[in-house]
């Protein structure tokens, strides 16, 4: 895998070196990833984390005790809790978020509070302690099926599920605070990121679960979208790189790496990847409501490149065989059989 040493992270004149960085969401699958480079950067983190009474930390459980790692645990639905998480904090990337898009079929409202209530409450208290930089994340799922392609951040958005509707909402209330407050903000659209720790309610966990778990057939819905699949620790790099542009204020950014593939090519690269032998078959269960399907997904990230010099640097076929070693070794974080939503 490429690596960077963290000043590829900044501008020539900046420095993350002792900066306090509070990230919600982060001991998620991306949050956590962020936390990793972050650290090795030398920012002191505050990692927001939602509040669990057997006291799971998810995956920054390797950095329990550290001492540059302040956990704090708490709800963004929670103003109060917000509020006192941002405070004396130089930069926010909020990545906290109901992500699943199946269960949002099922419990909309309780998106809308996460989503755009949460990311609410984050904007203000950014603005009532003057942060240096609010980084919010979005999703390349806003966009719905691509009318234009590749999808520039000039595209329609799209709200195809309930999720997508909540994200769409999450951005606006967080651009809003730039033109009502002039709050520093700039919206990161990441498209499809993949890579170890991702959970089993993705597409490629879910195909290398299967695969390492001995199955000869692979079960998912429909094969013919396509996606544009950006390795985790790229999307990561490209959040710290946004953070610090100051041409990104005020405007989203896509994060993609304007190449894509079918789900059904990308199940065979994935049993390329994992050494395994299978055929892939349609599970009903699995397909998306009617209307709802995001049929192509390819994005255009020239701004990226123009605002922040971010380029990504681990190809897919690279990027699919560290994340199926690490599925393999981590077998028992999955349930194969079940379809998770």
């Amino acid at each position: 895998m490429s690596t960077s040493s963290p000043q590829d992270f900044s501008r020539q004149d900046f420095s993350w070196q002792d900066r306090t960085v509070l990230v919600t969401g982060a001991e998620g699958f991306i949050g956590s990833t962020l936390v990793d480079l972050l650290l090795e950067a030398g920012a002191k983190v505050r990692a927001f984390v939602h509040y669990k009474p057997y006291a799971e930390k998810g995956h920054l459980a390797h950095l329990l005790g550290d001492p540059r790692v302040e956990m704090l645990a708490g709800d963004v639905r929670d103003a109060g809790r917000v509020m006192d998480a941002v405070e004396g904090c130089d930069t926010v990337f909020h990545l906290a978020a109901l992500i699943g898009i199946p269960y949002s079929y099922d419990s909309p409202g309780a998106y809308v509070q996460t989503n755009v209530v949460g990311t609410e409450n984050i904007a203000e208290a950014c603005r009532r302690h003057s942060v240096r930089r609010l980084v919010h994340t979005s999703t390349s799922e806003v966009y719905g099926t691509a009318l234009t392609a590749p999808i520039s951040e000039a595209h329609p958005l799209q709200p195809q599920s309930p999720y997508s509707a909540s994200k769409i909402g999450a951005d606006m209330m967080a651009l809003s605070h730039w033109h009502a407050f002039e709050l520093p903000v700039t919206v990161v659209r990441p498209f499809n990121t993949y890579g170890p720790r991702q959970s089993a309610r993705a597409v490629i966990p879910t195909i290398l679960a299967q695969l390492h778990a001995g199955a000869r057939e692979i079960k998912l819905g429909s094969l013919t979208p396509t996606r544009d699949f950006t390795y985790v620790t790229d999307t990561a790099r490209g959040f710290m790189a946004l953070a610090v542009a100051d041409r990104a204020l005020g405007h989203a950014v896509n994060l993609g790496v304007g190449r894509e593939i079918s789900i059904g090519d990308l199940a065979q690269a994935l049993i390329v990847a994992s050494g395994r032998e299978a055929s892939v078959v349609v599970d009903p269960a699995r397909l998306r409501p009617s209307g709802s399907e995001v049929e192509r997904l390819l994005s255009d990230n020239s701004r990226a490149r123009e605002f922040s010099g971010w380029v990504p640097e681990v190809s897919l076929a690279e990027g699919l065989k560290l994340t199926s070693a690490w599925v393999a070794e981590n077998l028992h974080l999955f349930a194969p059989e079940r379809y998770q939503v």
